[in-house]
């Protein structure tokens, strides 16, 4: 007499819990399910046989995602003469299993525990999504099946690119078993990965000025991010002769670069948020996700490349925002080559940091620390007022009106000030002051 356990399921007749015993199955080590057979293992048979079995076949095919009908086979026995429906279930190799109303979650994944059928805890499922899709978080199915693209779909046609499923399968956004992978979460708006910045007063973490976490598809978080950094990075105006030049505080390439690697060369499988600090003096940018085996420092410094995320990377490449691989750190660099501040990198091995150095902040300290004792003296005026007159500088320094003037004169000369008005209404302000 049949009796239920890990592999067998008695049913008296079809109902939908037969669904959640096939997924549990191919979830686990298989089974049979016994359409017409009682609990106590009791035959009492089926009547209507063809009206069963297209119920339940339709019902797998249906309901139950990714497709299990490979899996499972559904016939008829004869058992004490009477006729029974017998579904056999083969553990499957797309696991996890699920309802297709459910989704990758608890209440949609069942797994076997002897003679019941139980949902799966949800490190059970992210045990069985490794298991079959290897330790590539990219490919590897999405616990959340209802995604949305509004940001991605709109990004894809600014730059004339194709987006659609038939895209989305050759991006690997789809994976073999038409389900959504972990690439197509970071595109969706059910990203759950984040960007969190803060701006602070000074050098130092004191005091916040500004703060804002990013979300959504990590196309939108890109031009989100750089909107609101471009916002910080001030211009700076100095004249040679009748011309004006205006200065940045970063190379914005630099920001570009960097910000892109940041988003590219993330651990995704980690859940700490990218961190973005701007401090009066630099921006930092801390990624989650050491350096790739294998390489070192001075690798990618050269040019060296090990995608964590080569899909992700094939994306951005395909959308025209990277030129290629591995030029990233160099073009950071290069864009610092005609300052005397650069870049700083910083690892360890969970994290990396990119120090981008505002170069209006050091070339300004520069300037200071290369004042003459009497030039230095009449900068720090400027720390409790915004403009000063001749007079002034007389006082402070304790020289002639002719000395002052010589003094002023050399100092508009050498762009640390700058001259507004004449005559009686003659006064000065600092260069910097004067062009923000």
């Amino acid at each position: 007499m049949l009796t239920e356990n890990q592999i067998t399921e008695l049913k008296r007749e079809y109902i939908e819990d037969i669904r959640k015993t096939v997924i549990a199955f191919a979830n686990t080590d298989g089974g049979q399910i016994y359409i017409g057979v009682e609990k106590d293992g009791s035959v009492c048979g089926i009547r209507d046989i063809d009206d069963t079995m297209l119920r339940i076949t339709n019902s797998i095919r249906d309901a139950i995602r990714p497709d299990v009908t490979l899996f499972t086979e559904c016939r008829t026995e004869k058992m004490e003469d009477q006729t029974v429906v017998v579904v056999s279930v083969q553990r499957g190799t797309a696991r996890p299993y699920y309802l297709t109303s459910k989704g990758v979650r608890p209440e949609g994944v069942f797994v076997r525990q002897g003679p019941s059928s139980v949902p799966a805890s949800e490190t059970a499922i992210l045990s069985m999504i490794k298991e079959t899709s290897g330790d590539r978080y990219e490919i590897a199915r999405s616990l959340n099946q209802q995604l949305t693209f509004v940001s991605a779909n709109a990004y894809f046609k600014k730059k004339k690119v194709a987006f659609g499923d038939a895209q989305k399968k050759t991006l690997q956004l789809i994976g073999e078993d038409n389900t959504y992978t972990n690439l197509a979460l970071l595109l969706s708006e059910q990203c759950v990965h984040t960007i969190k910045l803060a701006v602070f007063e000074g050098s130092k973490k004191t005091v916040f000025k500004d703060r804002y976490e990013f979300t959504g598809s990590l196309l939108k978080q890109l031009e989100d991010v750089y909107a609101f950094i471009d916002r910080y990075n001030s211009t700076k105006a100095e004249f040679k002769r009748l011309d004006r030049i205006d200065k940045r505080d970063y190379p914005t390439d630099a920001i570009r670069e960097t910000l892109l690697n940041a988003i590219i060369h993330r651990a995704y499988e980690l859940s700490p948020s990218t961190l973005i600090n701007i401090f009066e003096d630099r921006i930092e940018f801390v990624t989650i996700g050491g350096l790739m085996k294998g390489l070192s420092l001075n690798d990618i410094m050269l040019g060296v490349s090990a995608l964590r995320n080569p899909y992700l990377a094939g994306i951005f490449y395909r959308l025209h925002l990277i030129e290629a691989f591995g030029t990233g750190m160099p073009k950071i660099t290069e864009c610092y080559s005609d300052f005397s501040v650069k870049p700083n990198i910083e690892l360890s091995d969970n994290a990396f940091k990119i120090t981008l150095p505002n170069t209006n902040f050091h070339s300004v300290q520069n300037e200071k620390s290369e004042l003459s004792d009497r030039e230095e003296r009449v900068m720090n005026l400027f720390e409790s007022k915004d403009s000063i007159v001749r007079k002034d500088v007389e006082r402070i320094l304790e020289i002639s009106q002719a000395t002052a003037i010589t003094l002023l004169r050399e100092m508009t000369e050498k762009n640390l000030l700058k001259k507004i008005g004449q005559g009686k209404n003659l006064k000065y302000c600092l260069q910097k002051h004067f062009s923000e």
